[in-house]
C-alpha cells in the first residue's frame, strides 16, 4: 500500500483561532495513518506537528539543525533542493541571504519529500492573504506545478468543508445504542 502523506504548512503569523482549528485536523489525519510533512516554524507548522506523537508519521524539514528549537534530524538542504527552490523563488535568488535560501530549500522537501520525487497527496495550509505569499506561497507554487490539491484554511468555505467531512465520518462510525 502506498504511503499516505500530506503537507501541513502556513504562515508564522497564523491567527490563534486557525491554529486551534489545525490541531484537530492534524489529529484526525494522524489517527487515519497520514504522515505530515512540515517545516518546524511557529504558527501553522507547529500546529500541524504537535498532535502527531508517532515520529514515523511526521517529516519535519528544517533549514538548519535546531531551527526554532526543533530536534528533527531532517535539517540538511541539498544542492538539488536549492536549485529547485531558486526556480520557484519570486525574487533575485543571487542576492538572497543564505538563511532565506535554506528556508526556501527546506520548503521544497515539504512538498516533494527528501528524495524530491515523492509528492504529497495534498496540502492543507494557511496564508494570511489567501494567496501564494511568503515561504508558504513558494511551496504552493511547487504544489500547483505538480498538480497537488491545495486546501487553504484562509478560505472559510474550505474550513467548513473539512470540518463537515471530519464530523460526518466520525458520526457515521458511531454505533446506534439500540
Amino acid at each position: 500500500m502506498k504511503e499516505k502523506i500530506y503537507t501541513g504548512i502556513g504562515s508564522r503569523k497564523t491567527p490563534d483561532y486557525i491554529c486551534d482549528l489545525i490541531k484537530p485536523i492534524s489529529r484526525y489525519l494522524y489517527k487515519k495513518g497520514w504522515k505530515v510533512r512540515s517545516g518546524g516554524a511557529d504558527g501553522a507548522d507547529e500546529s500541524f506537528e504537535s498532535p502527531v506523537r508517532d515520529i514515523r508519521l511526521k517529516e519535519i524539514y528544517l533549514p538548519w539543525k535546531g531551527f526554532n528549537g526543533n530536534n528533527s534530524p531532517l535539517y540538511y538542504v541539498s544542492k538539488d533542493a536549492m536549485e529547485l527552490a531558486s526556480i520557484y523563488y519570486p525574487y533575485n535568488w543571487r542576492i538572497t541571504k543564505k538563511a532565506t535560501k535554506l528556508i526556501m530549500g527546506r520548503n521544497v522537501y515539504q512538498v516533494l519529500g527528501i528524495s524530491l520525487n515523492k509528492p504529497s497527496k495534498f496540502i492543507i495550509c494557511y496564508t494570511t492573504d489567501g494567496c501564494f505569499s511568503g515561504g508558504t506561497g513558494q511551496a504552493l507554487r511547487i504544489a500547483k506545478d505538480y498538480g497537488i490539491p491545495i486546501y487553504n484554511l484562509h478560505d472559510t468555505e474550505i474550513r467548513k468543508n473539512i470540518f463537515d467531512y471530519i464530523n460526518n465520518e466520525i458520526i457515521t462510525k458511531i454505533e446506534p445504542l439500540l
